[in-house]
């Protein structure tokens, strides 16, 4: 498919001879105006590249080109201004972070190359993106899965934190989810640490000695000192290490392509999910869950509160099930703790199945060590 290249501009000649003369070498879409440029990039984007005037009534091109960034990080954006706007020029770089700018009038063949380098810095970038959230995934997933085999507690509560985090990001569109996912599928990595009983007990709420206590309270720092030395996951291991404070006043981490702000919201989410999930392990319902962390202004956002109504509950749309081990299928959700007859938990109740799972209980199943029908939430 031929790279997509938008134009903006407030003359509608302007726009038709920009796409006479390159629509063999680009799909060439045209907006005329601002607000018709970010309606066309939401409806018929991505585009590779955006090429807008700088002077157009309502919206100029610095501001529109403001609001592309922030709509769509990746697109390469450039501007088309007259040799008098100089300080609009330093306006659109420190605004719109473009990545050239052109003067007017432009030849065919300037401004074609200039629209051939922006389609090959595009490319570079979304290549770039996709190898690392792909590699970095793939290589969160392993840590995760181990820590499945070492802490079935903590990787139970993981998933389903990370189920609570996801339906939050999803509330409120914020880029480079993954991050988050990150975060939260790694936030009880720290448990590896602690005794099986102790994690247990933890996550009950009930009260445990001053010496435990203490050890559970600094898994989150283990995690994060696990995770900081990791190139692209400083962010996430910062995430991690907030879980538990009460304000965030540590040291945000220089993150290649994660503001501060992206940061400090993945914390505060991540927070959010801990804490409702504290009170659902307590046998508090949703509603009642909502309505208790309404009253902890100082501690949570209450857009963040509000986005928890109508988070789907473990098991939606699904039926509870006895399934044979051997019969068990990724995305159905044990609804009861698996152990050996000698007493050893091998899975927390609430655990989603994955391969890794399915593979582990087959293994305690040959040898005979795990009853041959589990309890499980099956799809509908």
């Amino acid at each position: 498919m031929a790279d997509k290249v938008l134009f903006v501009d407030d003359e509608s000649l302007v726009l038709e001879s920009h796409r006479r003369m390159l629509y063999r070498e680009f799909e060439v879409e045209t907006a005329l105006g601002g607000e018709q440029g970010l309606t066309v990039m939401r409806e018929r984007g991505p585009f590779s590249v955006v090429i807008s005037d700088m002077r157009m009534p309502g919206m100029s091109g610095a501001q529109f080109l403001a609001k592309v960034r922030q709509a769509s990080p990746d697109t390469v954006r450039m501007l088309l201004t007259g040799y008098t706007e100089m300080m609009a020029v330093i306006e659109a770089v420190n605004e719109g972070n473009i990545f050239r700018f052109l003067t007017k009038p432009c030849e065919k063949e300037i401004l074609a190359t200039a629209i051939t380098t922006g389609v090959a810095q595009y490319r570079l970038i979304t290549a770039e993106k996709e190898l690392l959230e792909k590699t970095l995934m793939g290589s969160i997933k392993v840590l995760s899965d181990v820590l499945g085999a070492a802490s079935p507690e903590a990787f139970g509560r993981s998933m389903r934190i990370a189920q609570l985090v996801r339906h939050l990001i999803g509330k409120f569109g914020v880029p480079s989810p993954w991050r988050f996912d990150a975060a939260a599928m790694l936030s009880q990595l720290g448990c590896v640490t602690l005794d099986s009983e102790v994690i247990q007990t933890a996550y009950r709420g009930e009260p445990l000695s001053p010496g435990n206590q203490a050890r559970f309270d600094a898994h989150p720092q283990v995690a994060r000192d696990l995770l900081a030395k990791i190139p692209r996951l400083e962010s996430v291991a910062w995430m991690i290490g907030q879980q538990f404070a009460k304000e965030l006043i540590a040291k945000i981490p220089d993150a290649p392509a994660s503001p501060a702000a992206d940061i400090v919201f993945g914390a505060n989410v991540l927070k959010l999910a801990i804490a409702f999930d504290n009170l659902r392990m307590k046998g508090t319902s949703d509603e009642q869950a909502i309505a208790s962390l309404r009253c902890r202004r100082t501690e949570f956002d209450a857009a963040m509160v509000e986005a928890l109504v109508g988070v789907k509950t473990e098991g939606s749309k699904m039926e509870l099930r006895k399934v044979q081990t051997s019969k068990l299928t990724k995305g159905m959700i044990l609804q009861q703790e698996i152990r050996t007859r000698a007493g050893m938990l091998v899975v927390a109740k609430g655990q989603e199945v994955s391969q890794t799972l399915v593979i582990k209980l087959e293994n305690f199943s040959r040898a005979g060590t795990i009853d041959e029908e589990i309890m499980a939430m099956v799809p509908a």
